[in-house]
């Protein structure tokens, strides 16, 4: 049986306790608070990767975008060679929800689409 291609649909660690080398190089990592409050900024850092990922014009990262939930609050393109694909966005929660599950999708010009979520909670 053929294994699935990297570019159909989206990717994930198989076993997130024990990563492959493409999956460390690839999975994104979410640096933000576990707990925020609502109506206050509060940073969120991106890196591609436990490790890093090359950037070079035959290997790089094209983008990284942000989500909460479904709903898209940011997203930046990345130029190889003359960027790392390291991000950080000041987000703002409402009050409305007590918790919320951040998702970050990237996509890789040679390994397709990965993601990783975060769930933070939301306080008064």
């Amino acid at each position: 049986m053929a294994e699935k291609s990297l570019f159909c649909g989206i990717n994930r660690p198989a076993d997130p306790a024990n990563k492959t080398e493409l999956e460390k190089k690839h999975t994104p990592v979410i640096e933000c608070p576990d707990t925020v409050k609502a109506g206050e900024p509060f940073q969120v850092k991106i890196k591609v990767g436990e490790i890093p990922h090359p950037n070079e014009e035959g290997h790089h990262i094209q983008w990284v975008e942000l989500y909460s939930g479904q709903n898209l609050y940011a997203r930046v393109d990345l130029t190889p060679v003359f960027v790392q694909p390291e991000v950080t966005i000041t987000v703002v929660k409402g009050g409305k929800h007590r918790t919320s599950t951040l998702r970050v999708l990237e996509r890789c010009n040679l390994h397709g689409t990965w993601e990783a979520t975060k769930e933070i909670t939301i306080t008064e």
